[in-house]
């Protein structure tokens, strides 16, 4: 007992006030060793600000997407143009000429 309370004396002033040690122990707590510490919580926000730019793409790729599906069931001209560039579709007595880039390697 005489030895730990020699150690404890030799300790400078601010490091034996028990409500320092505390205090310090509070925020070791919060920084590293708690499940929600600050470290998790910047990795968390990190990943919401990511969900919310997938989310704001996808909204727009499914305005685009109804604005071009509502052109394909209503107007003629329109499935004719998609269905000969996806689906490569001629009329009688025309041909066809597929041009493809040729890729690098």
């Amino acid at each position: 007992m005489d030895r730990i309370q020699h150690i404890i004396k030799k300790l400078p002033k601010p490091l034996r006030n028990k409500y320092l040690i505390l205090f310090l122990l509070f925020i070791l707590w919060i920084v590293f060793i708690d499940d929600y510490n600050l470290i998790n919580q910047s990795k968390i926000k990190n990943t919401v600000d990511d969900l919310k730019i997938q989310k704001e793409f996808y909204i727009k790729e499914i305005k685009s997407d109804s604005t071009e599906l509502y052109k394909l069931q209503n107007d003629p001209a329109e499935q004719e143009r998609f269905a000969r560039e996806k689906f490569l579709m001629k009329k009688e007595n025309e041909d066809i000429f597929i041009i493809r880039e040729k890729e690098n390697e």
